[in-house]
Order: structure tokens, then C-alpha cells, then sequence
């Protein structure tokens, strides 16, 4: 299978990306394809799904939008953004958004060998969270080069 073409189906897969359709990770993925983030690490199908199941039940209307693809031979790059709610959220500023890239390799087949994800947890994530996100950005500031911290 042309790998451009597998990842276009993949990118089509993960921006439709429902609870219903985690199922169709096999027609994407090897049986002992490999999966890395920055709070998992995982080989096989099952582990894999359980990770995209675990996303649905930790927030609410998660949404990838991939913006770049880069291919070359039976690799890829893509750069991509993650909008969601915190569970249980509405109104004016809960919709959040993590952006990160993840880099593929894949079999003859099409099929996703081995899958990792980068994103920064601290600025992504923790800096959010009111008393943590305050001591990482003092933190930040005190590492900083120029002394404050980039907002």
C-alpha cells in the first residue's frame, strides 16, 4: 500500500474519532503495533484502544485536527492540535487545546507499526491547573534565560 495513502485514511480516521469507532483501529493499526505518549506506552491493539477509550472518558467532544503530514519512504510526521472540554464544562473559555506531533512508521501493509506521540505535558496540561500551573510558571520564569516567562 502507498503510505501516502494509508495516511490519509489514518488522518481521516483520527479527525472522525468517535467512542463507537474505536473498533476500527485494527484496519489502521498492526496487531503488535507500538504506541508511546507521554503517559502511556503500549504494544498491541487492545492496549492501544484502551488508551483513545480512556481519552473519551476523561473529556468531553476530544477532536484532533491534523494540520501537517510529512511522508517520506514508510514514515510519517504529523502536527496535529487535540480541542476538548474538562469534563463537565460549558460556557465562554472551557474549550482547551493540546498540540503536539506524532511520528508513524508503517508496515508494507499500510498499517501502523509503531506510533509515538510528542507533547509537552507540562506547558499542555499542568501549567492549567490553578496551584500546580502557578509553580511551573515560577518555576519557568526563575529557568528562563530572559528571566519571565513566555506567555
Amino acid at each position: 500500500m502507498n503510505t501516502r495513502a494509508a495516511v490519509e485514511a489514518l488522518v481521516d480516521f483520527f479527525e472522525h474519532l468517535r467512542p463507537e469507532s474505536l473498533g476500527a483501529f485494527a484496519d489502521y493499526y498492526a496487531a503488535d503495533a507500538c504506541f508511546k505518549d507521554p503517559f502511556n506506552e503500549v504494544r498491541g491493539l487492545p492496549a492501544i484502544e484502551r488508551i483513545f477509550a480512556h481519552l473519551f472518558r476523561q473529556v468531553d467532544e476530544p477532536r484532533f485536527i491534523v494540520g501537517e503530514r510529512l511522508v517520506d519512504g514508510q514514515a510519517a510526521l504529523l502536527v496535529w492540535e487535540l480541542r476538548f472540554r474538562a469534563k463537565g464544562s460549558r460556557g465562554p473559555g472551557a474549550p482547551q487545546c493540546i498540540r503536539g506531533a506524532s511520528h508513524l512508521r508503517f508496515a508494507d501493509d499500510g498499517k501502523v507499526l509503531w506510533h509515538r506521540d510528542y507533547w509537552d505535558a507540562a506547558e499542555e496540561l499542568y501549567a492549567r491547573l490553578p496551584l500546580l500551573g502557578w509553580l511551573m510558571r515560577l518555576l519557568q520564569r526563575k529557568l528562563s534565560a530572559s528571566g519571565t516567562a513566555a506567555e
